[in-house]
């Protein structure tokens, strides 16, 4: 199997150089007998062959790698003229042989080198700028791919380092509120507990994909959402509206986590007011419509040591661009009172 791929990969190098020695062949056996031929063939092959190789695969991937491709414009000249130099050699003293008789001193030789020399150039030319071309084309396409799967391990580097700059975050929050509880209401930090190992194992199980299951995504963060519920319980109004038509559909992991989080911690409550979050999903036609709203005071958001919408609003804005460069909107709202954030994003229906 391993062979009959190296053989696929270089089958066009060896028809390439197939064709070349029966062209030459043809035309040699046209002025000189069936041995002389041959003989005339495989010297000028090799010589070419060798020649060509080391220009296209040595001198032209370095240069490629190395961007000099001026430096390689001279080697493949030079490579060239030596190559054509023995054709002349070819041409003089084994194929002129059998047809005229060469002069008796050797420094009478020069204008029949020359003229050889001179012939055999454009042959020269052809045959390795050909094989530079094609493989121009190979090293080329090769740089390509490895150029893709650098950028792609990149931007999973960069997702992960996103996603793990979340969960920590997410944890937190959910432990210093069942320990603030574990002091005054056993029972209810009992059931916080059992809804913080559901958050936690859809963290370690299921956010290490590039895609997760919607409704898998969703049924966490109202996870989150009923945990922020409990903790604030008759200081905040929260109301939530969840629609999802369609549940074979998929969606970057833990990407509208930061929005809640970003609600409950900047959320106000103004003197004699009830302060007030509302959050709306809703899935139609492969299309996520989050809108999420909660009353809000630049005073008090201020004091906050990174601000409103601060890392975690920064991350999911570099994660939207990373995995959803022309399938999302996002809009960011704020005034004296009102803080608003509404996502609009384009969902896959297939499981990358």
């Amino acid at each position: 199997m391993i062979n009959f791929v190296v053989f696929r990969k270089h089958i066009f190098v060896i028809l390439f150089w197939l064709v070349f020695a029966v062209a030459i062949w043809i035309n040699f056996q046209a002025t000189s007998d069936n041995i002389t031929a041959v003989f005339q063939t495989l010297v000028l092959s090799i010589t070419s062959f060798f020649f060509t190789h080391f220009l296209t695969t040595k001198l032209l991937p370095k240069a490629l790698r190395s961007k000099k491709m001026g430096v390689f414009l001279i080697q493949a000249t030079v490579i060239i003229f030596a190559l054509s130099f023995i054709y002349s050699l070819i041409f003089t003293y084994i194929e002129g042989s059998n047809r005229t008789v060469l002069p008796p001193n050797f420094s009478d030789h020069a204008p029949l080198l020359w003229k050889g020399f001179y012939l055999a150039l454009p042959a020269s030319f052809l045959i390795n700028g050909a094989a530079c071309g094609v493989k121009f084309y190979q090293e080329h396409g090769k740089i390509e791919r490895d150029h893709i799967l650098l950028q792609q391990a990149h931007l999973e580097n960069q997702l992960k380092l996103l996603q793990d700059q979340i969960n920590p975050h997410v944890v937190f929050n959910i432990l210093n509120h069942i320990h603030i509880l574990m002091r005054n209401d056993i029972k209810l930090a009992d059931y916080l507990l059992l809804k913080f190992s559901d958050i936690l194992r859809y963290q370690l199980y299921h956010c290490n994909q590039n895609l997760v299951s919607l409704d898998k995504d969703i049924e966490h963060v109202q996870n989150l959402v009923e945990v922020e519920k409990l903790r604030w319980g008759n200081e905040l109004d929260v109301n939530t509206s969840w629609e999802l038509s369609h549940k074979n559909l998929f969606i970057a992991p833990l990407l509208l986590v930061p929005f809640i989080e970003n609600a409950f911690k900047y959320v106000c409550r103004l003197p004699g007011h009830k302060g007030y979050i509302m959050i709306s999903c809703r899935e139609k036609d492969n299309t996520l419509s989050f809108y999420i709203e909660n009353s809000y005071s630049e005073m008090i958001s201020h004091k906050k040591k990174d601000g409103v919408g601060g890392i975690g609003l920064e991350n999911v804005k570099k994660r939207l661009k990373l995995q959803y460069p022309d399938a999302h909107d996002l809009k960011i709202e704020s005034d004296h009172h009102v803080f608003k954030i509404s996502l609009t994003l384009q969902l896959s229906d297939r499981h990358e």
